[in-house]
């Protein structure tokens, strides 16, 4: 039976949400090329009689594993090898200057203004600052053995036998994991359209985020391989077609749950017989239950997105000059980094963050350069992993490194006390690296119990200090995270004052001139089909990201954690109104009367009215609603959802 926490005990919310552990399923091959990977190398350099050899290609080895997170084989190229050629200059640098002084502390801190700049770029990019400083850290910290290229080498090759890894299987599964993840998606839609027009409010709002997110994660599969194979790969080009065609059903699905009415279970018995077969390469004949005979316009509408889909799915051919890419095909990788380079040194977000952590490094450095801590590195690793805002709350994640560093700490003491060095080494690494890859998806303070004690042996390997190591690596972490949460975090408003409600200001506006594309006079922009489809998905995607954030504000301490509560029904209700334009959209596709281009302008001024209340409120305030138009009307529902918004947007 559970209990409740005494008045006054009881844990804040933003407390428990931080220490809640994500729901994943364990990586099995993920876990066994973790295994295999960082405990080869010390295998090898005990064979060899150079253990610390060994100890310093596990460390490439562990930052293979924290990188090894694709789903496909093309992404993973980029996932581990780019990442491991920016963490050899790192560590070369490092090398370089340890030992010298405040010359260490320019060189690193100039790494780390470097570091946080690129890392804005994007994900590659992101763990490829990550591993820039975070070797820079190591090769400034630790006296590494050899001459100065060995330490590069031999971590560079620990996180190049991770992606050997991970290729060996790509001859037999080339284009698997695509298949499966567009086949993911069509389950997704079958789970949206089973709760659409059904009471199951909670049910089909979770499902609607799990559509979007795996139409996300789908598209950036395909789209980014085809456009290294533009067009010229039938599988990839087949892949493509089959999500275009899932995306008229996704847009007939709030249509059917505005409708009230359950959609028939046929149907959602048919998109899984089309995930199956788009799973499996199968393009045969599909013989599932017969659907029933459509009599109304969200129905037709349903009936004639699915027989598309499946004549799509089923179809032994695709003309790649018909398909069209909804998202926009990338350009090429050199437009996309020259592009990205451009928006670095332009940004002023990419010079504030990588401002916010050069100085966090630079106090740290400096501070370890004034009074004698030994093994000081520890300090600026605990910055660097914690002062990551595209990781999450940099609030919650010093917090959770705090935690997850005692526990893991509690695991090394064990491991450093009663397992002797050597060839014990390779069994506890053996048990301990498959952690990684299996407690990282449970959230940030599992990764880091996981990932402390794998450290602390290979430290130990290099510097034979034994459970000497803990205490003073416990301090640093502890210092570390004060000096992020201090220097990086409350000194810098934008952290914990920013409005909450910008970017959602921003989709709003943009949600009002989707309703003008949707139904108002047709320019050069809108008047393509495909068009349209693009900012509905674009749309989507960035209240995706919205959502993401407004999570991410959730668990910070007040005040932005009670801010961002304040807004939370603004975000759910946006994202209803958009769900609307889109129901909307499909009954006049087919055959309801389209509304006057009087009601469309209404519409949309009532949303860019909202949106400029939000863009300027520090907090929630009145805003006037007035929306009328005939009751028959396709827009009714939609306006129903604007009132409601513009009423959520008022003092409570």
């Amino acid at each position: 039976m559970s209990r409740e926490f005494p008045i006054g005990l009881t844990p804040p919310d933003w407390l428990m949400r931080n220490l809640q552990p994500h729901r994943a399923p364990v990586n099995l091959p993920a876990a066994a090329r973790a295994a295999a990977a960082m405990s080869a190398p010390l295998a090898v350099g005990l064979a060899t009689g150079h253990p610390q050899y060994g100890a310093l290609a596990s460390m490439g080895a562990l930052s293979g594993v924290i990188g090894d997170t694709a789903d496909a084989y093309r992404m993973r190229l980029l996932n581990i090898a780019v990442p491991q050629l920016f963490g050899a200059i790192g560590v070369t640098l490092g090398a370089l200057v340890h030992g010298r002084g405040w010359l260490a502390v320019a060189v690193v801190t100039g790494v780390a203004l470097l570091s946080g700049m690129i890392s804005t770029i994007g994900a590659v990019a992101s763990v490829s600052g990550l591993l820039l400083l975070l070797n820079a850290v190591i090769g400034a910290g630790l006296p590494l053995p050899g001459p100065w290229w060995l330490a590069p080498a031999l971590m560079t090759g620990g996180g190049l036998l991770v992606l050997l890894l991970t290729l060996l299987a790509w001859p037999l599964r080339s284009g698997v994991p695509e298949r499966t993840a567009v086949a993911a998606t069509y389950r997704t839609v079958a789970a949206l359209l089973a709760a659409s027009g059904t009471d199951r409010t909670s049910e089909y709002d979770a499902a609607r985020h799990a559509v979007t997110q795996s139409l996300n994660q789908s598209y950036d599969l395909v789209l980014s391989h085809r456009a290294r194979h533009h067009g010229r790969s039938r599988e990839l080009t087949r892949l493509l077609a089959q999500l275009n065609a899932i995306t008229p059903v996704v847009e007939a699905a709030p249509a059917a749950h505005l409708a009230g009415r359950p959609l028939p279970p046929e149907v959602p018995k048919t998109i899984r017989h089309l995930a199956h077969a788009v799973e499996t390469g199968y393009t045969g004949p599909i013989n599932p239950a017969p659907l029933p005979t459509p009599t109304t316009e969200t129905g037709r509408a349903v009936d004639h997105a699915l027989r598309h889909a499946a004549e799509v799915v089923t179809s032994p051919d695709v003309d790649p000059r018909g398909i069209d890419d909804r998202l926009g095909r990338p350009a090429a990788l050199g437009v996309r980094t020259a592009r990205a380079a451009r928006n670095v040194v332009l940004s002023a977000h990419s010079w504030r963050y990588g401002l916010r952590l050069a100085l966090c490094i630079g106090i740290a450095q400096a501070l370890v350069s004034l009074i004698p801590v030994p093994r000081s590195y520890w300090i600026a690793l605990t910055i660097t992993f914690v002062l990551k805002p595209d990781f999450g709350s940099v609030f919650s994640r010093a917090l959770l490194r705090a935690l997850g560093t005692v526990a893991g700490l509690v695991i090394a003491a064990a491991v450093l006390a009663e397992v002797p060095r050597g060839w014990w080494d390779v069994l506890v690494m053996l048990i301990l690296a498959p952690l990684i890859p299996a407690l990282t998806p449970r959230g940030y303070g599992y990764q880091t119990a996981a990932i402390t004690p794998v450290i602390l042996l290979l430290s130990d390997i290099l510097n034979h200090q034994g459970t000497a190591l803990l205490l003073p690596r416990l301090m640093d972490s502890l210092l570390g995270c004060a000096i992020a949460l201090i220097a990086g975090y409350l000194l810098w408003p934008e952290s914990w004052h920013t409005r909450v409600g910008d970017r959602l200001a921003n989709a709003v506006a943009d949600t009002a001139r989707y309703v003008e594309a949707a139904f108002g006079e047709a320019t050069e922009t809108t008047a393509d089909p495909a068009s349209r489809a693009r900012m509905r998905r674009r749309l989507y995607r960035d209240l995706s990201a919205i959502r993401t954030e407004f999570q991410r504000a959730l668990t910070e301490p007040p005040p932005t954690g009670r801010r961002a509560a304040a807004w939370w029904p603004l975000v759910v209700a946006v994202e209803r109104i958009v769900d609307a334009t889109t129901a909307a959209r499909v009954r006049v596709r087919h055959g309801a009367a389209p509304p006057s281009s009087a009601e469309v302008a209404q519409v949309a001024m009532q949303l860019t009215e909202l949106s400029d209340g939000v863009r300027h409120a520090e907090s929630l305030i009145a805003v006037r609603t007035d929306l009328t138009g005939p009751s028959g009307s396709v827009l009714e529902p939609l306006r129903q959802e604007v009132a409601a918004a513009r009423t959520i947007a008022s003092p409570h």
